[in-house]
């Protein structure tokens, strides 16, 4: 769902939205009754941040975060953060959208937009406010699902929000299941990403399927990865300490292509995992946000390929 480490992690520090704490309540929707009374054709949402009066049917969205979670929700974006544009799920779904930051006030302005989605910890939002609507979540504070529910509630799609979570939890459930009958109720999963120089292992809430693996599947992480990984939820490896942290099944998140020598050491084809083909490859740029439409695809390569394991 970003911290002083690779620039990578940096650049989506801020930016994945779905991913995070799940001991956060998420926010209700306000009604007038509360004191906030709603003009005709806008509703009362109650943010983070206090009451927003919004559309009750946004046209023109400025997405600067969550903007995946909007596209599954099938919101009409006009605005988004360069990261979901250049993400290969979204780039044809977002091919006539804009690219914007909070610092482009007066390119969001020339967008007329009617609402915007922001970032916490983003600069300009009191001027953002002033353009539209401004709706800010804080990365983190609400889990991967709520998150998802927030988004529907803001646009007015609640119903079709909970009704995808009821349904993805109970197959990411099933599906785990099948995982753990296929590979043993007590197997190991890691999920690490590396990049030309450097090697990472993620806990269970920072995207790279992490939510599905861990939470909505049930799968085991190895102990050295809850006992060093749950708490900041990423760890940058040493080469030499990769295989303390190897589970007997690894998920690989690869960027870009990338490759690294350290590949073709012995010290990595050596681990259990590497020796007996139990690695499975995702895409990283693919795969750094927790929205539906990435949890769909990471649902199927996870499904299809541990199953194809032995």
């Amino acid at each position: 769902m970003k911290k002083a480490f690779i620039p990578f992690i940096m650049m989506f520090m801020l930016l994945l939205g779905a991913c995070g704490s799940q001991q956060a309540q998420p926010a209700q929707p306000a009604t007038p009754a509360e004191g906030n009374e709603a003009k005709e054709g806008t509703v009362i949402y109650k943010s983070e941040k206090g009451p927003v009066e919004v559309p009750a049917q946004p046209k023109r969205i400025v997405g600067l975060t969550n903007a995946p979670n909007i596209v599954s929700m099938k919101g009409t974006l006009v605005g988004v953060d360069q990261w979901t544009k250049q993400n290969p799920l979204f780039t044809e779904k977002l091919k006539d959208v804009e690219v914007v930051s909070d610092a482009d006030l007066e390119k969001i302005l020339a967008l007329k937009p009617d609402l915007i989605v922001a970032g916490s910890e983003m600069k300009n939002l009191d001027q953002l406010s002033k353009i539209a609507p401004t709706v800010v979540f804080t990365w983190g504070k609400l889990d991967y699902l709520s998150q998802q529910l927030e988004i529907g509630k803001l646009l007015n799609k609640e119903k079709e929000a909970q009704a995808w979570i009821d349904d993805f939890k109970n197959r990411a459930k099933t599906a785990g299941e099948q995982i753990k009958t296929k590979i043993g109720e007590n197997a190991t999963v890691s999920v690490i990403e590396y990049d030309t120089k450097d090697f990472y292992v993620f806990g269970n809430n920072w995207a790279r399927g992490t939510e599905i693996l861990y939470q909505a599947m049930g799968l085991n992480m190895p102990d050295k990865v809850k006992k060093d990984v749950l708490g900041p939820g990423y760890y940058k490896l040493s080469t030499e300490a990769i295989p303390e942290y190897a589970g007997d099944y690894l998920v690989l998140s690869r960027r870009n292509g990338s490759t690294n020598d350290f590949l073709e050491s012995a010290t990595w084809k050596n681990i259990p995992a590497v020796k007996q083909d139990r690695i499975i490859e995702i895409d990283t740029e693919a795969s750094t946000y927790s929205d539906p439409i990435t949890l769909e695809y990471l649902l199927k390569i996870f499904t299809e390929q541990f199953l194809a394991k032995s």
